[in-house]
């Protein structure tokens, strides 16, 4: 086994620092983040839909 192999595969960016950002700036970022949500949510959506659509073909 090796150990690379234990290590995540993507690692998380580091936090943005607010303290220096505006508040224009900070409501940018707030909307930059709802449209990440509102995209991760509908990925979570299709695969959903596809691994229910698999479980009805192959658990018949």
């Amino acid at each position: 086994m090796d150990w690379d192999d234990l290590d995540p595969k993507t690692k998380k960016p580091a936090p943005r620092v607010l303290d220096t950002m505006g508040i224009e700036e900070l409501e940018a970022y707030i909307a930059d983040l709802e449209a990440e949500i509102t995209r991760v949510r509908a990925a979570i959506a299709a695969k959903r839909s596809a691994r229910a659509g698999a479980d009805s073909v192959f658990r018949k």
